[in-house]
């Protein structure tokens, strides 16, 4: 798969998960929705800003960086920083929704996104001048 072609098939996932999104934020009412409809609105929201984060920072890393570095590195690294990013937001909003998100909580939440970011990035077997 190229770049484009991932570029086009991420754009598109992601439109559609944010139309889903809107969809459900405009037509469901939360006082009388089930638990479905909390299911559909954190899956679409998250969905979404996976891709929308993805995208982003692909674009900042190639096109504002110009790194050297190959495409699919970039590729894989976006992709997990937007799990990251999309599964923390997801988080927050849950902890929310019951009153349980406090100021400290999102310190720890933010703390602990960072690192599993840096346990990820360190617990690699071979330095980036390894592959390709």
């Amino acid at each position: 798969m190229t770049l484009r072609q991932y570029l086009f098939l991420m754009f598109l996932g992601t439109m559609m998960c944010s139309v889903a999104w809107l969809f459900i934020v405009f037509n469901i009412d939360p006082t009388n929705a089930d638990s479905f409809s909390f299911i559909f609105f954190y899956a679409s929201l998250f969905l979404s800003l996976l891709g929308f984060v993805s995208i982003i920072s692909l674009w900042i890393k190639i096109k504002l960086l110009k790194s050297e570095e190959v495409v699919f590195r970039h590729v894989k690294r976006t992709f997990r920083q937007g799990a990251i990013t999309a599964t923390l937001v997801v988080a927050l909003l849950l902890l929310q929704q019951y009153r349980y998100l406090t100021w400290w909580n999102l310190i720890i939440f933010v703390i602990l996104g960072i690192l599993i970011e840096m346990i990820i990035f360190s617990s690699r077997k071979f330095s980036n001048r390894d592959y390709v």
